[in-house]
């Protein structure tokens, strides 16, 4: 198959995450993601992928009294969980290492 773009961005919002759960991350949408990127890989796309934090962050905005500054960084650290989550599931799928991913 030839591919029309050799570099993507992927943006997977964080809610996407949730698959049919209320809240948190499903394994089975991180399984479903780790292997679409490993098709795209396997076609030698160069992937880049940017992930949200709603999955776990706008659950937590129903609490009062959180300040807003705190709330940015707790959004921030949502997006990092996220992130090694995906990272997990793409090693688990693929043997593939952090260090590799990163070249």
């Amino acid at each position: 198959m030839t591919v029309k773009y050799k570099r993507v961005l992927l943006k997977l919002s964080g809610e996407s995450l949730m698959g049919e759960q209320k809240f948190g991350i499903s394994a089975v949408m991180l399984r479903y993601y780790a292997q679409q990127i490993k098709e795209l890989v396997d076609m030698d796309v160069e992937v880049a992928v940017v992930i949200g934090g709603g999955n776990i962050f706008r659950g937590l905005q129903a609490a009062s009294g959180i300040d807003r500054v705190q709330g940015d960084y707790m959004g921030m650290m949502a997006t990092v969980i996220n992130g090694m989550a995906l990272q997990s599931a793409m090693e688990e799928n693929w043997i593939v290492h952090a260090s590799d991913l990163c070249d």
